[in-house]
């Protein structure tokens, strides 16, 4: 990383950042409350065994998102960190998420913080840009198979048909075609031919209205040139680990939702067939949410929430679940990035003075 990087990294970890996610976050939750919020709807809510019982299970597969993250940095780090350390470093690339627009995500803090930990600097590139192309290609793959298991209604409540498209279908459709565009592009780039997209990259910046992206495309296909020498020649076990870790990792993260829907709206039940449409459902919603610009879209999640799952949560609750969720998975890397962060940016100073 060049010196301007290092300087965009270490603000994104200031703790000034925090502010105004938890605003916008905060804010709409309020402003929900206000218009939607039917205290018969939380009177429903039977604060029993099995209440909790859910609630129990949404922080412990959360905790399982947490742990395969980290399993997936340990295997692709060729174990270089120990497997506490991926877990500290995950939380320092979560809070790093948190606080930037869900389109930019914590890629600049992720490579800082790898090379701030020794991790050699031609492999920190490779191995964020390797797990870039495995989150996405998770979506490319599962999602086409969910609308074919599920159908339409994946993408918004009583859609029957993919001609009926609205504003969430054209987002969805919007979203997942960016993705298959990058997605497929860097795929290309790191499994088939990496010196041929390195090539294209630098001839598009070679016209008067590209040229000033022409460093960030030699920067980007260096970078896929590197990651591809990194890691096709490792095992295929390698790759099939790695996988399946992004696999449970992105699953614990609609499940979490899920069994707190189950926890919260008894009428909801905790079948196959109910789950299943609300994992569907719930990884439409998130190829959405990738793509917005608020920092790690709070604010519009919470808005999103309820219409998303109208026929799954009542509207008198949603603002409640939604709040109870994003305070689980969200609010909670802010707090453990504001205690990890200071001292471990601290440590770093110090050993680069």
């Amino acid at each position: 990383m060049d010196q301007n990087q290092q300087q965009e990294a270490v603000r994104s970890l200031s703790l000034t950042k925090v502010i105004l996610p938890m605003i916008l976050g905060i804010l709409v939750v309020i402003y929900l409350l206000y218009r939607q919020f039917d205290p018969a709807e939380l009177a429903k809510v039977s604060w029993d065994q099995r209440t909790l019982g859910w609630i129990a299970a949404a922080v412990g597969i959360f905790v399982l998102r947490h742990l395969a993250y980290s399993y997936r940095l340990w295997l692709l780090s060729d174990r270089f960190f120990s497997y506490r350390k991926c877990m500290k470093l995950i939380v320092i690339w979560e809070f790093s998420t948190a606080v930037s627009p869900s389109s930019v995500g914590g890629a600049i803090v992720s490579l800082f913080a790898l090379s701030q930990e020794n991790y050699p600097g031609g492999k920190t590139a490779a191995l964020v840009i390797y797990t870039v192309v495995q989150d996405t290609l998770f979506f490319l793959v599962t999602l086409p198979l969910l609308f074919f298991l599920i159908g339409p209604e994946i993408i918004r409540p009583g859609m029957e048909r993919f001609v009926d498209l609205d504003i969430y279908g054209i987002w969805f459709l919007v979203a997942y075609l960016i993705m298959f565009t990058y997605g497929s592009l860097l795929a290309y780039g790191l499994f088939v031919a990496p010196g041929k997209f390195r090539n294209v990259l630098v001839w598009i910046t070679r016209f008067r209205f590209t040229r000033r992206f022409r460093a960030k495309a030699i920067e980007i296909g260096r970078d896929v040139v590197s990651a591809s020498t990194e890691y096709t020649t490792r095992p295929w076990t390698l790759h099939v680990k790695s996988m399946l870790a992004t696999i449970v990792a992105w699953s614990a993260r609609f499940f979490v939702i899920a069994f707190l829907i189950f926890a919260m709206v008894e009428s909801v039940t905790p079948d196959f067939a109910t789950l299943s449409g609300l994992y569907g459902r719930l990884q439409a919603m998130f190829s959405i949410v990738l793509f917005i610009p608020t920092p790690g879209g709070a604010g519009v999640v919470e808005f999103l929430f309820g219409g998303f799952l109208s026929d799954y949560v009542p509207r008198g609750i949603a603002p409640v679940v939604a709040g109870i969720w994003r305070l689980m998975t969200y609010y909670s890397y802010l707090l453990l990035g504001a205690i990890i962060i200071p001292a471990w940016l601290a440590r770093v100073m110090r050993k680069d003075g």
